[in-house]
């Protein structure tokens, strides 16, 4: 691959880093501290039948949360979109899966003023987005990385 190729792969694996990383540490912060990790957990076992819900919720909160600093820092890349695989899998599996593919908004309490998006689209483009990045590497500006080029090292 030429230089200029292997310039703009990279440069599009930071794209997708760097946006995936903010995705995933805006929704550690809203199913953490909007729903909280006890209603979540609620939800995983009464709405969507996920296996040990708990733990399930948790998991999902620390996995964008460290997930999406790692993506977004540029520390161990890979791992932090690895984090978010089995998250984004359930997601698609156990919540949206059953709703349809098309993405629409979906009125829930008329008289809360609340509505829901369903349809597994987009949690189906967030999951083979967050592969991608697992197979792509973190592009340019991480802080560790086994390839040369324009990467910061602090060791």
């Amino acid at each position: 691959m030429n230089s200029r190729m292997g310039r703009a792969r990279d440069f599009g694996a930071t794209l997708l880093r760097l946006a995936l990383g903010a995705y995933y540490l805006m929704h550690a912060y809203y199913a953490g501290a909007v729903i909280g990790v006890q209603a979540l957990a609620q939800a995983n076992q009464q709405m969507y039948g996920v296996p040990f819900p708990l733990v399930s919720a948790w998991f999902i909160v620390l996995g964008h949360l460290a997930g999406g600093a790692m993506l977004v820092i540029g520390l161990y890349p890979r791992i932090g979109a690895l984090l978010n695989v089995p998250i984004m899998a359930g997601a698609v599996l156990f919540v949206h899966l059953n709703q349809g593919f098309f993405m629409r908004g979906v009125v829930v309490s008329a008289a809360e003023g609340r509505a829901a998006a369903w349809g597994y689209e987009y949690s189906l483009f967030l999951l083979i987005a967050t592969v991608a990045a697992v197979f792509l590497g973190g592009g340019m500006f991480t802080l560790r990385s086994p390839r040369k080029g324009i990467r910061i090292s602090l060791t």
